[in-house]
């Protein structure tokens, strides 16, 4: 009995599919195949997964009913710290141990499905509009609209609440933002507090006050934090902050002050990418705040001590050797392991693998003028693009090692867009590169993708923060 019933939904569900689809196909028709979810999905082409894996959500069907955790995401870009939040995705099977908890299922001999988490994103923003356009078009398949996301300075956003708009969603457990990192990098001026930068990323009018520049917007997520009081907020940014004068004691204790001091902030700490399963050296500091009241008294205690214990620890473990020696880990990822499934420019059809930067190579040692080891962990991805793009591969008249490669005729070039993305472990049915459904032209180009997957916090990277979060969540909270 149990079987028939169980044939009877199956069946009932494919006929549900087929009704979907004949609707879609007709939206499609009378639309003159413009601007639809469906079409974009099936024209859409990726040299590693056969289909993009896109889950249908029928309009009946509540949204994320098994999502516990509400998650408001700040400086959100192109959604590599909400990916790593929400699961769901694409990555690269070594990224993970062959019996680990976290796969889903396995798609093919190289590449696995990841397990949803429990928390759900209800309000994103960003100032770039390339990155809304990115976030929202992948971000769909989980049935989010994209009234979710906000393209606004969180400036605006906070000024627009204190005169009494309704901005920022209630009952949120965690916010998450990386906070503009430019004034901190050691690749930019290291302005840091005295960016001359505004909060709209231009150059800071002089009647602009010093708290709206860029190097300032923390504050700005902390007074989020203060209006939203979620139970723990999470804050990234580059390694070079930590290395800044007391720039980071400075934002750790604003962080602790918020709701009236009423947040731990644990001492931040610095992961390296290449430690988690991304084939990246990519280091960045992270702030974990934990709001006092909402913990369990041992939870309590064991957060505020000096030393917290390891069961009580939020920051993953490293799960890989990427710069550890150590036998009891993985192997780290190499760059070959996430590139070697694409094919050349000319003869792919994945429109973010079919471009790349022009720029010349330049025998002057600046950035971006060597070529990725293949053996190895790949450079950190910058939100750059033309002539601070790595080199795939060098001719060997410029150095180039990839002996192999070159015998086989495949030409001197930098990196693509889908190269960096799959780096920084973005799933490969991600698309960047989106061309406008009318007309010429790009809503995102070529250009734009180099800075938003630059921008990112690697996937796999979060998904592990937010893993060990959705870990000791029973264990710190109160029902």
């Amino acid at each position: 009995m149990a079987k028939v019933e169980k044939d009877n939904k199956e069946s009932e569900k494919i006929t549900r599919v087929k009704k979907l689809i004949k609707k879609r196909v007709k939206e499609l028709e009378d639309n003159g195949l413009a601007s639809n979810p469906l079409l974009e999905s099936t024209t859409w082409k990726s040299d590693i997964v056969e289909d993009s894996v896109i889950p249908i959500r029928f309009e009946d069907e509540p949204l994320c009913e098994d999502k516990k955790h509400r998650v408001l995401s700040l400086f959100s870009g192109c959604g590599g710290m909400d990916l790593g939040f929400e699961g769901h995705f694409i990555a690269s099977k070594k990224s993970f141990a062959k019996d680990s908890p976290l796969i889903d299922h396995q798609l093919n001999d190289d590449w696995v499905f990841l397990k949803k988490t429990q928390f759900q994103t209800v309000f994103a923003n960003d100032i770039l509009p390339e990155a809304e356009k990115a976030w929202t078009m992948y971000m769909r398949r989980f049935g989010y609209s994209e009234n979710v996301y906000h393209n606004a300075s969180i400036v605006e956003l906070v000024k627009m609440h204190q005169k009494g708009a309704d901005i920022f969603p209630q009952n949120i457990d965690v916010v998450t933002g990386g906070f503009p990192c430019q004034d901190f990098s050691v690749a930019g001026k290291r302005q840091g507090f005295n960016s001359q930068k505004d909060d709209w990323g231009k150059k800071r009018a002089e009647n602009k006050p010093t708290e709206e520049s860029r190097g300032k917007l923390y504050y700005w997520m902390k007074q989020v934090i203060d209006i939203v009081r979620p139970k723990v907020f999470i804050a990234e940014n580059v390694k070079g902050l930590v290395n800044l004068g007391d720039v980071k004691d400075i934002i750790q204790q604003d962080f602790a002050s918020a709701d009236g001091n009423g947040y731990i902030v644990l001492t931040p700490q610095v992961l390296h990418a290449g430690n988690y399963g991304v084939p990246e050296t990519r280091e960045r500091v992270i702030f974990i705040g934990i709001r006092r009241d909402a913990l369990k008294a041992e939870a309590l205690q064991a957060l505020e001590s000096d030393e917290i214990p390891d069961e009580y620890n939020p920051y993953p473990k490293p799960t890989h050797a990427g710069t550890l020696k150590d036998k009891s880990l993985l192997p780290k990822v190499t760059t070959y392991d996430v590139l070697k499934d694409l094919k050349e420019p000319e003869e792919s059809l994945d429109v973010s693998q079919k471009v790349y930067s022009k720029a010349k190579f330049l025998a002057n040692g600046s950035q971006g003028q060597i070529e990725i080891k293949l053996d190895g962990l790949g450079p950190t991805i910058r939100s750059e693009h033309h002539g601070n793009i790595e080199f795939r591969r060098l001719s060997a008249e410029h150095g180039g090692k990839h002996s192999a490669e070159l015998k086989a005729g495949m030409k001197e070039r930098r990196l693509t867009p889908r190269e960096c993305a799959l780096i920084q472990t973005f799933p490969p049915d991600y698309r960047f590169i989106i061309k406008k459904t009318t007309g010429n032209g790009y809503l995102v180009s070529s250009s734009a993708a180099y800075k938003i997957i630059g921008n990112a916090v690697p996937p796999v990277l979060a998904y592990h923060i937010a893993t060990r979060l959705e870990e000791l969540w029973p264990k710190y909270f109160r029902v």
